[in-house]
C-alpha cells in the first residue's frame, strides 16, 4: 500500500468511528495481530516438534539407503574388476600360446623350406656336371632313387619335385582352382 491509499483509510476510519474510538480501534487491532502472530508460532513450532522425528527417521532411512547402495555399487565393481582381469589373464595366456605356435610354425615352414632350396640346389649342381646324360636324383620324401633318361627329363621331374614339396595344396580362387605356383589345373 502506497502513503496515499493509508492516509484515505484514515480519513475513513475518522468519519465512521470518531476520534475517540480510534485508539481503542489501533489497539485491539495491534492485539489482534499479536495473537494472530502468536498462534502462527504456536502452530509453526508444533508442526516443527511433530514432524523432527519424522524428519530424523527419514534422514536414517536415507542415508542407510544410501550406504547399502554404495556398498553393493562397490562390491559390484570389485566383481566386474575381477572378472575383467580374468578375461584379461586368459587373453594374455591365449594369445602367447598362439603367438609361440605361429613362430614354432613360421620357423619350421622356413627351415623346410631351406631344404627345398638345397636339395634343388644339389639336383641343379649335379645336373649341370659335364657329360652327366642320365645323372640319378634323390627322392627325399621316400629316399629312393630315380634314373631319368636324359638331363631335360631330369630338369622338370626336379622342378615338378620342388613344387611338389613346397605347396602339396592347392588354393581355390573365383575363376578356379590354382596350385601355389599360380597355374591353373
Amino acid at each position: 500500500m502506497s502513503g496515499q491509499e493509508i492516509f484515505i483509510i484514515i480519513i475513513v476510519a475518522l468519519l465512521l468511528f470518531g476520534a475517540e474510538k480510534l485508539p481503542e480501534i489501533a489497539k485491539g487491532l495491534g492485539k489482534g495481530m499479536r495473537d494472530f502472530k502468536k498462534a502462527t508460532d504456536d502452530i509453526r513450532r508444533e508442526l516443527e516438534t511433530s514432524t523432527q522425528d519424522i524428519r530424523k527417521d527419514l534422514n536414517d532411512v536415507t542415508s542407510s539407503i544410501k550406504d547399502d547402495v554404495t556398498g553393493y555399487a562397490n562390491k559390484l565393481n570389485k566383481d566386474l574388476n575381477e572378472v575383467s582381469d580374468s578375461i584379461k589373464n586368459d587373453m594374455n595366456d591365449i594369445t602367447s600360446d598362439a603367438r609361440k605356435s605361429m613362430v614354432e610354425v613360421k620357423d619350421n615352414i622356413q627351415s623346410d623350406a631351406q631344404e627345398i632350396a638345397d636339395n634343388l640346389n644339389k639336383d641343379a649342381e649335379t645336373l649341370k656336371k659335364p657329360g652327366n646324360t642320365e645323372s640319378g636324383s634323390l627322392n627325399t620324401k621316400t629316399g629312393t632313387t630315380k634314373a631319368p633318361v636324359n638331363s631335360k627329363e631330369a630338369e622338370s621331374k626336379s622342378i615338378k619335385r620342388a613344387k611338389a614339396t613346397k605347396g602339396a595344396g592347392s588354393v581355390k580362387s573365383r575363376k578356379g582352382t590354382k596350385d601355389t605356383a599360380g597355374e591353373k589345373q
